[in-house]
């Protein structure tokens, strides 16, 4: 299956894909109160947005909503999310269902994140196993999150309830910034928006580093025997950077398309030229070369 890329989505951040009955659905940081949906038959062609969630009476967080992910789970659709909080003004994760994936969308708690320890923490993904054991990864986010003197993003990893929209287990460190490419930032660093793929009784985690509206952000990947780590991370990272027209590639997904091959779904910068907030949808060929997770990509069609 040929992409041709940039989507043609604009002013996003942070794109999931859900694939549901042979349909797509992407969710996006997209709006200031909320999340849109898009949908598409094919990974190509792209419907209009749809307001999926909106803040409601019942809503934790009031701006700041981010990397919505969404699994269909025991007749349901659960949507993780990130978002300000009222109360403390501090970043936290909330969690929300329905019973279409194009929303509405209802928080499970009212006026509450699915969690708080005390620290902020965005950028929320399910992973359920073989054996239906479902974890939860999600950042420990540098606003809040001092180590060894400077400001970093970690990720961590708990176990998930039947339902999903509840931690069962302490959460476990993963992994912090510590390779080259993933310290050029300084005193600002991040490891963040973590996806989870299993082959081979292997798990292969892909996480973004950099700063998101800087040409520094990129994609890389670690692999564990165990969900819950040590993962080790490749020594070829990044597998997806910067080039002459794309800039900054990060914090994607990963969706099989009707060809049977994988896709990684991610964003770039706009306008490779002027990085910024303003990012928008790229969709390359994801695939194992032997034991190696290869990006065929970033492409680039205009």
């Amino acid at each position: 299956m040929q992409m041709k890329n940039p989507v043609g989505i604009t002013n996003i951040g942070d794109p999931f894909v859900l694939k549901h009955e042979g349909k797509y659905y992407m969710y996006a940081t997209s709006f200031i109160e909320g999340f849109y949906c898009w949908t598409s038959e094919d990974l190509i062609n792209w419907s209009s947005p749809v307001l999926a969630y909106k803040v409601s009476n019942r809503s934790f967080g009031y701006c700041d909503f981010w990397a919505p992910e969404v699994v269909y789970h025991n007749h349901q659709f659960v949507m993780h999310y990130s978002a300000r909080q009222k109360e403390t003004n501090s970043l936290k994760i909330g969690v929300a269902v329905s019973d279409s994936p194009l929303g509405p969308f209802v928080d499970v708690y009212d006026n509450k994140p699915m969690f708080d320890f005390g620290y902020a923490a965005i950028d929320g993904h399910v992973f359920i196993d073989e054996d239906n054991t479902a974890y939860f990864y999600f950042d420990k986010d540098c606003s809040e999150h001092v180590f060894e003197g400077r400001n970093e993003s970690h990720i961590y990893v708990a176990k998930l309830d039947s339902t999903l929209t509840k931690l069962i287990t302490e959460p476990t460190f993963i992994m912090k910034p510590e390779q080259d490419w993933e310290t050029v930032t300084g005193d600002w660093r991040w490891n963040e928006g973590a996806f989870v793929l299993k082959r081979n009784h292997r798990y292969y985690l892909m996480f973004s580093a950099g700063f998101y509206a800087a040409s520094s952000y990129s994609i890389g990947y670690a692999v564990s025997d165990s969900p819950t780590g040590p993962f080790k991370k490749a020594v070829e990272n990044p597998i997806l950077k910067s080039t002459n027209f794309v800039s900054g590639p990060g914090h994607n997904s990963v969706t099989v398309g009707n060809d049977g091959k994988m896709y990684c779904v991610y964003h770039a910068h706009t306008h490779y030229y002027k990085p910024s907030a303003n990012r928008q949808v790229y969709i390359d060929e994801l695939r194992f070369d032997g034991d190696r997770l290869v990006v065929n990509g970033p492409t680039h069609h205009e």
